[in-house]
């Protein structure tokens, strides 16, 4: 498997991710700028670009575990947006389009069938889980984006199921409709992120809040760079993104791109297969 660093780097911290298989996974309706029907896919690429995604996680020291994919459901893969999950505490989701609605129960029952190891909530408002929200473990902040899918009240809320406080981010550009399209963790304390794809106001707090942060371009967004994972040392990106791999390798951290060229049809890439189980 390649990868790629400026600096030497190890293991990052172990995580726990809840995946779920492409195995109904098709574009059959378009509800985000990428989805395009007229594109066919092709569902045995999608799913071994899938598998490589998983196995570069086991192989980096990773726990997968797997959630069941349903029929009549294609976006499932994109397991991220079912709940957000911190210390155990999970708040559920409710998602904007009717198409994917059903989802949201596959995911409550999951967390249901083990309640010793979580404390679900079920929301009142539509937010897409991991897809508009993600932690910063440093500082404790929850950040949380609105302005096309996820509702502005579900962060109230969200901040109040999981005891943390809550910034929220507008965003702008419907590319960009969902905040791990735009904005990734990299560490406890620095991120990444597009500033374009964020109101003038949001880019303000930002800046504030991270005066180190890792800046994107246009074209890192567009190869759905920022939709990577980070265990702190090492980044799952999307291979297409090559100049973010380097300008985030020249920052100290190990690159691993896998192309997920199948999913990036259906506007998702590795963050939106990705659910991380906060434990």
């Amino acid at each position: 498997m390649q990868t790629y660093a400026r600096n030497s780097a190890g293991r990052g911290d172990s995580r726990t991710f809840l995946m779920c298989r492409p195995s109904h996974y098709a574009v059959e309706y378009a509800i985000n700028p990428w989805m395009d029907t007229s594109q066919p896919v092709d569902a045995a690429l999608a799913a071994s670009q899938w598998e490589t995604l998983k196995d570069a996680y086991l192989a980096h020291g990773h726990e997968v575990v797997e959630l069941e994919p349903q029929p009549g459901l294609p976006d499932m893969v994109f397991s991220a947006n079912g709940a957000f999950s911190v210390d155990g505490r999970v708040y559920g989701a409710r998602f904007r389009y009717p198409e994917r609605s059903d989802e949201a129960a596959s995911h409550a029952d999951w967390y249901a069938d083990r309640p010793d190891d979580w404390a679900f909530h079920a929301p009142r408002f539509v937010n897409e889980g991991e897809g508009d929200f993600t932690y910063v473990e440093g500082p404790g902040l929850i950040l949380a984006g609105w302005g096309f899918r996820t509702d502005p009240a579900a962060h109230a809320e969200a901040g109040e199921v999981l005891r943390r406080p809550v910034v929220s981010l507008r965003l702008v550009d419907d590319r960009y409709y969902h905040l791990d399209t735009a904005l990734a963790v990299l560490d406890d304390r620095r991120i990444c992120y597009l500033p374009e794809a964020f109101s003038a106001d949001s880019q303000v707090m930002l800046r504030n809040l991270f005066p180190d942060a890792v800046i994107a371009t246009e074209e890192d967004g567009a190869a759905f760079g920022l939709n990577f994972v980070s265990d702190g040392e090492n980044v799952f990106i999307n291979a297409e993104a090559e100049a973010l791999g380097e300008k985030l390798a020249a920052e100290g951290f190990t690159v691993v791109p896998i192309d997920l060229s199948e999913l990036k049809k259906g506007g998702g890439s590795v963050k939106c297969c990705t659910a991380e189980l906060r434990r």
